[in-house]
């Protein structure tokens, strides 16, 4: 059996990384993430539910160290879902296609999700 010398399909490995192409996987990531975090609010809803005993154990366990960084990723996680969605839907009205546009709103959405992610926690610490 001999081996043809067929070309190779292009593979992330020739590819320049580019803000467009991080984003996008961000965002990808950021809905998985959305969708795994809502298990802690269900956690959280279902201890509220079953007492002062079970809510008072979710406090505590919702209040650990690790848990705060676990909410922290997916308060950003739901703020750059957001800000990443809104570009979107400009996206969805035919503007913003522009490279330098899309390098913009780019930036704009990853500063204005760090931003409301600080915002929120700050109000809530």
């Amino acid at each position: 059996m001999t081996t043809k010398n067929r070309p190779l399909s292009p593979h992330l490995q020739i590819y320049r990384w580019q803000i467009t192409m991080v984003m996008s996987i961000l965002h990808r990531a950021t809905g998985v993430a959305l969708a795994l975090g809502s298990l802690l609010l269900v956690y959280w809803l279902v201890s509220l539910a079953s007492g002062p005993e079970a809510y008072a154990l979710a406090l505590e366990c919702l209040g650990s160290a690790p848990a705060v960084a676990v909410l922290a990723g997916a308060s950003f996680a739901f703020f750059y879902h957001l800000c990443n969605g809104i570009r979107h839907l400009v996206w969805d009205t035919g503007r913003g296609f522009e490279i330098s546009q899309l390098y913009a709103s780019g930036y704009a959405a990853i500063i204005a999700s760090i931003a409301l992610t600080a915002g929120f926690w700050l109000l809530i610490v």
